[in-house]
């Protein structure tokens, strides 16, 4: 199945915190159970929580008992209110809650008229991300060639997407075009995205992978061990990628050896309207960094730092891949002109 399906008032999702030692399927009734979804991070990864967040609010207007479309849209209202408050820092969030409030208002007609435009364009969502990520699959295999070793940072694959992945999807699409290729996944601390979910990924795939300790990735480039370097993102910027803490450590060993480093992501995690000071990095809890599968490991009371995510400036990316394309750095900066252009100087 898809990491997240629609079924007539309910949604189905994969429970990610269970991997990789059960495969256990959710079922969120309401957006209420959405939202802690999201926010416990049974659903996680940038493009796969901005879809999650589009059906949180199909099954408010799903479930809505209003009768006039001036009271479904407030229901609609306080479930976005609800979403918008989970996670700060993936943009796709924002961009799925901004989209489907939008067709909500827009939308004319009476109130079933709103309520199957909000589902409509929540499962439209869902499709254009799957259309996305084969497509960045495609562009990126460009990049690939027979015998390569790639290195990926926590999971940017089919579990954080609706299906198919980012990074991963140009792995598995030159797997696919029988290049021989090898896959190095960093265990990702402190919540294991890597070890538990990249891995399990590919190891299902038959994709040869090698899981490291987050601190072996020096070594192995400076070996000459890794030929490439593609992660995820969860925000990208004028001036940075964002994305889950420690990419910007790889960034820079990457650039110290020589190692093309990219970043595979859907034009709807571009925020180009802001710079990376503008964004909020997530805070996490202490018990992720102290506390592995219930037992301590750190001492009573020791102070605690946990940024979920980090920035990546710009200097360290050889070429952002996205469903239209590869954008060189020049090319970047030729869209970041262009959104400039079209935004009041005010607010840039």
């Amino acid at each position: 199945m898809r990491t997240i399906e629609w079924r007539e008032g309910a949604v189905i999702t994969i429970d990610q915190t269970a991997l990789p030692h059960r495969e256990v399927q959710i079922e969120l009734r309401d957006c209420e159970e959405v939202a802690s979804a999201i926010k416990e991070m049974k659903v996680r990864g940038a493009p796969l929580i901005g879809v999650a967040a589009a059906y949180g609010l199909a099954l408010t207007a799903y479930h809505s008992e209003a009768k006039t479309k001036e009271n479904l849209l407030k229901d609609l209202e306080r479930s976005a209110n609800a979403l918008l408050k989970t996670r700060p820092t993936a943009v796709n969030l924002f961009w799925a809650v901004k989209r489907v409030m939008s067709r909500a208002e827009k939308t004319e007609g009476d109130v079933e008229f709103v309520r199957r435009a909000v589902i409509s364009e929540a499962e439209k969502m869902a499709e254009e991300d799957v259309e996305a990520n084969y497509k960045i699959g495609k562009n990126g295999s460009r990049l690939i060639a027979d015998h390569d070793t790639i290195l990926t940072h926590c999971n940017a694959g089919k579990l954080a997407t609706v299906d198919y992945g980012t990074a991963l999807a140009i792995v598995r699409v030159s797997w696919g075009e029988g290049k021989r290729i090898k896959v190095f996944v960093d265990e990702t601390r402190p919540r294991l995205q890597g070890a538990r979910l990249t891995a399990y990924e590919l190891m299902r795939e038959g994709i040869p992978v090698t899981l490291i300790t987050d601190n072996a990735t020096g070594y192995l480039m400076s070996k000459g061990l890794i030929s490439k370097v593609i992660v995820g993102a969860d925000r990208i910027v004028q001036d940075a990628v964002i994305n889950k803490i420690g990419t910007y450590i790889v960034a820079v060993l990457a650039k110290e050896n020589g190692v093309p480093f990219y970043v595979a992501a859907p034009t709807s995690t571009f925020d180009l309207s802001r710079r990376s000071e503008d964004v909020t990095i997530e805070e996490r809890s202490q018990d992720e960094v102290t506390v592995i599968d219930s037992v301590k490991i750190a001492p009573e009371g020791v102070e605690v730092m946990n940024p979920a995510f980090d920035v990546t400036p710009l200097k360290y990316v050889d070429a952002i891949i996205s469903e239209k394309g590869i954008f060189t750095r020049k090319d970047f900066n030729g869209l970041v002109k262009k959104e400039k252009s079209r935004i009041p100087s005010r607010f840039v």
